[in-house]
């Protein structure tokens, strides 16, 4: 294993020696520079893992480095040094992404404390960002993020489907991700290089949702100034994706099966009939089959759109992907908003875990970019979640150690995952690795959890 380099800034030619010299002897590459332009030209040239740097120095001080390091996109460790600290420093450094801020004359224990916890976390950041990479392959579909075996049953159905022209009806919550399956059925198409046309049946009115779908000739209608082209002709040999079309009334819906039945129709006002090749993906958050029987929604329009039927779970059945979906989310939202989030506190993750997400995946995105915004350190904690969801606060300051004797074994397992899944950014294969247990068992530890268990089930697949 190559030695990890080390690049100490400090314009004191004593300081940088004494850490150059307790630095080697722990296995450590060692370069120095005076100053802060100095040190700014070598960080391209050197890449160094870690940066110490001192806070005052001239030509360019250690902030400034810092700020500019990251503006030129170095994703180096930064740990910053002053004899001169305050709150005020130490704010702007943590805000610019530096990992911890030492106060001189410095303590060698300590720092080289700190120096291994760093490079450590930066070692298990990259092995994570690898590992997700991989597990983006496997277990991700054109946006959708989880592991689930619930999700994973969605990806089966999907990439057996994806191939052929079968039309599919995706069932579920709002907010569970429905568009995301029906771009994703198309991206693994044929017909990826064609059209994919979204229309959404709720937003219109019966009149204006026909001429949306079919278009319409000049003078068809009051404001009709002039031919338009219909969704059905703008998808042809692509994707046209109904969403909520359980909203579309019976006259509607009489014409939409004609379409899909003879691939053929005619625009308002007109009397040449059309002919297309659209693959048609629907979705809705109703019981169409109830619908159906309430004499709501034709039956043969039902049989015709349920060829194959995709169903998307709630979360609240999959909490096991929330850990993912916060990494996800969270670094989603921190490239938007320019900020310099990279993990989350204790009992951040127990705080979602409580919550029942009636509004489903988009209410995790929304609350999580809530919280990035609302960040004040690289970190996210419970205080930047919206008041709504409650969780177990009282732990939420509690690190990994405070377990005292008398604890449950069951209570630090609970600690020791979700503090791994949170340093993983939610993998649980990663999350597996380490703690040497199977991805499976973290998964219905996560369920226990969510359900507020406090010692495992009687039918604990995995106490036997």
């Amino acid at each position: 294993m190559s030695k990890e380099r080390i690049l100490v800034v400090d314009d004191e030619a004593n300081a940088r020696g004494a850490l150059r010299t307790i630095l080697v002897e722990e296995g450590y590459e060692i370069a120095e520079a005076a100053d802060g332009e100095a040190a700014l030209k070598m960080l391209g040239e050197i890449s160094p893992a870690l940066v110490l740097a001192d806070v005052r120095m001239p030509k360019m001080d250690g902030l400034t480095l810092l700020e500019r390091a990251r503006a030129e996109g170095n994703d180096a460790t930064f740990m910053m040094m002053t004899a001169f600290g305050s709150i005020e420093a130490a704010v702007r450094a943590m805000r610019a992404g530096a990992e911890n801020y030492l106060i001189k004359p410095l303590d060698v224990d300590a720092v080289l404390v700190f120096v291994a916890k760093a490079l450590e976390k930066r070692r298990l950041q990259r092995e994570t960002e690898g590992l997700r990479a991989r597990v983006r392959e496997r277990f991700r579909l054109e946006g959708m993020v989880g592991e689930s075996p619930e999700l994973q049953s969605v990806y089966q159905v999907v990439r057996q489907a994806a191939p052929t022209r079968a039309t599919v009806l995706i069932l579920g919550e709002s907010g569970t991700g429905k568009e995301l399956i029906a771009q994703a059925l198309h991206e693994s198409s044929e017909r990826r290089d064609k059209p994919f046309i979204k229309v959404s049946c709720a937003a219109l009115s019966d009149t204006l949702l026909e001429s949306e779908l079919f278009g319409h000739e000049k003078g068809s209608f009051t404001g009709a100034a002039g031919r338009r082209e219909g969704r059905f002709e703008l998808a042809d040999g692509g994707t046209l994706f109904l969403d909520e079309i359980g909203e579309i009334t019976p006259a509607t819906q009489v014409k939409l099966l004609r379409a899909l039945q003879q691939r053929e129709f005619e625009r308002v006002g007109g009397t040449q009939t059309i002919k297309v090749d659209v693959r048609m993906v629907a979705a809705t958050n109703r019981d169409l089959a109830a619908e159906v029987k309430a004499g709501r929604f034709r039956e043969d329009l039902f049989y015709r759109l349920n060829v194959v039927a995709v169903t998307l779970p709630p979360l609240r059945r999959r909490k096991g992907d929330i850990p993912a979906l916060v990494s996800h989310f969270m670094e989603r939202a921190s490239a938007a908003y320019g900020k310099s989030v990279r993990g989350v506190a204790p009992g951040f993750i127990n705080a979602l875990l409580a919550h029942d997400w009636p509004g489903n995946v988009r209410e995790l995105e929304n609350a999580i970019e809530r919280a990035v915004v609302l960040a004040k350190g690289s970190e996210l904690t419970t205080d930047d979640l919206p008041p709504s969801l409650s969780g177990p606060r009282p732990n939420a300051h509690r690190d990994s150690g405070s377990l005292i004797p008398g604890a449950t074994l069951y209570a630090i397992e609970r600690e020791a995952i979700l503090r791994t899944l949170e340093i993983t950014h939610g993998s649980t294969a990663k999350a597996a690795e380490v703690l040497q247990i199977s991805p499976r068992k973290i998964q219905y530890r996560l369920k226990e959890y969510a359900a507020g268990a406090t010692g495992p089930s009687a039918e604990d697949p995995h106490e036997s």
